[in-house]
């Protein structure tokens, strides 16, 4: 219901906030599957859009060593199309029209200023923009807006949400084809706002602003492209330990995208996402979802959840108990295979303290407390002591401690450093 009622407001012009947005978005690229482009080839509204933006651009540049690093992102994009071609055409069945066509009027609004022009900020006048498309476009709109706002937090928030919510991870690995694309239209955007003021297209302080702002794209495009080597964080713990809440706390601090066990075992059993079952619950469809084939089906979708934003040169941080070795050498062999770094986080907190968290959030949840603590005792007892090489990417982290959050990214970035 809260999906359409989102929906329907961003149709009517109103101002969304960013979790409204997000939560707009997912419904439609979930509910709104193209059957029109099917004769349409993979990444051909992308490659339209991309010939055009660096024509242009490149035009309006002077500078020799600025030409030249243009035709270099736009050999990067050329290249990265075509390695990415498989995905775009496997993806076929998800081409969407995109969502700022149906809803022109709606704005993006934080902290009670405008952001954003149809709320993810694409510019629907360049060539292909009227193409069905992958739900990355999008997306990737949205996120080159935000960083053009100088809004970084935000940037990561939007991200972390919408792969959270739709459980799409594997969008990740388009996000920097599409990106680029969209900083290069907003860097050519920035040289058509000479003409459309008014103003005289040469006038001195005009074109320097102009130009300067075109420059500002041109690097978020190179950003955007640029390789990265994003670490693996696991979370490791039982419940009560504070992994949810620390991490949450690493998508804005190191703009790491968690994966949450939770929400992929749900995911997995098709449950809708507000009727989750508590632990021990036995109505849950007759399917035993915290059984062991259950949690070993969990334990895959985690790897190849964090194996995608890995890929698209993303931190990734896994959410989920890794009681075992088997479940923590699974997901560490995601970085290892790809020559990553990988940090294993042990978060850790006495006993009286598990109990008390467990039972607070037993009554917020309205679950009997007995189970929840019922629960915990199994987790203790099944948790295997980490082996020597797990010990070589393992750090203990105190939850209790008054600054456990600063010492979670000290760590972490430490850590990344040293390797």
């Amino acid at each position: 219901m809260r999906d359409t009622q989102d929906a329907d407001k961003a149709g009517s012009g109103e101002s969304l906030e960013l979790e409204s947005l997000i939560d707009a978005l997912v419904a439609y690229h979930r509910g709104a599957a193209s059957h029109d482009a099917e004769g349409q080839a993979a990444g051909e509204p992308l490659a339209r859009i991309m010939a055009a933006e660096l024509a242009a651009i490149r035009e309006a540049l002077l500078d020799e060593e600025e030409r030249t690093r243009l035709d270099q992102l736009g050999g990067w994009l050329e290249q990265d199309l075509v390695r990415l071609t498989p995905i775009l055409e496997a993806r076929a069945a998800r081409r969407v029209p995109s969502w700022a066509l149906r809803h022109p009027a709606s704005r993006l609004f934080h902290a009670g200023r405008p952001l954003l022009a149809n709320a993810i900020g694409r510019d629907l006048e360049v060539a292909g923009a009227e193409l069905a498309d992958d739900p990355a476009s999008d997306l990737a709109a949205l996120l080159v807006g935000l960083e053009g706002r100088e809004t970084p937090e935000l940037t990561r928030l939007a991200l972390d949400r919408y792969l959270r919510h739709s459980g799409d991870y594997e969008l990740s690995r388009l996000l920097s084809l599409f990106g680029t694309c969209h900083a290069l239209t907003a860097a050519r955007r920035a040289l058509r706002r000479r003409s459309v003021r008014g103003l005289d297209p040469e006038h001195p302080a005009l074109l320097a602003e102009s130009m300067a702002e075109c420059r500002r794209y041109l690097a978020l495009a190179e950003r955007i492209a640029e390789f990265r080597f994003p670490p693996l964080i696991i979370a490791v713990g039982v419940s009560g330990s504070g992994k949810s809440r620390f991490t949450r706390g690493l998508v804005t601090g190191l703009g790491a995208i968690r994966v949450s066990s939770e929400a992929e075992r749900q995911r997995l059993a098709q449950a809708d996402d507000d009727s989750i079952h508590a632990q021990g619950d036995g109505d849950s469809g007759g399917v035993d979802i915290f059984g062991e084939a259950a949690t070993a089906a969990t334990y895959r979708r985690l790897a190849a959840c964090a194996s995608y934003l890995l890929d698209a040169g993303i931190p990734a941080c896994v959410d989920a108990t890794c009681l075992t070795r088997v479940q923590r050498d699974l997901l560490r062999q995601q970085a290892e295979a790809r020559g990553l770094p990988c940090l294993l986080v042990s978060f850790e907190a006495d006993d009286a303290t598990l109990r008390r968290r467990i039972e607070k959030r037993a009554s917020r949840q309205g679950v009997a407390v007995e189970e929840s603590l019922s629960v915990l005792a199994q987790q203790q007892q099944r948790f295997e002591p980490f082996a020597d090489e797990e010990r070589l990417h393992l750090v203990h982290l105190d939850t209790t401690a008054d600054n456990a959050a600063e010492s979670l990214l000290s760590l972490i970035e430490e850590h990344v450093k040293l390797a």
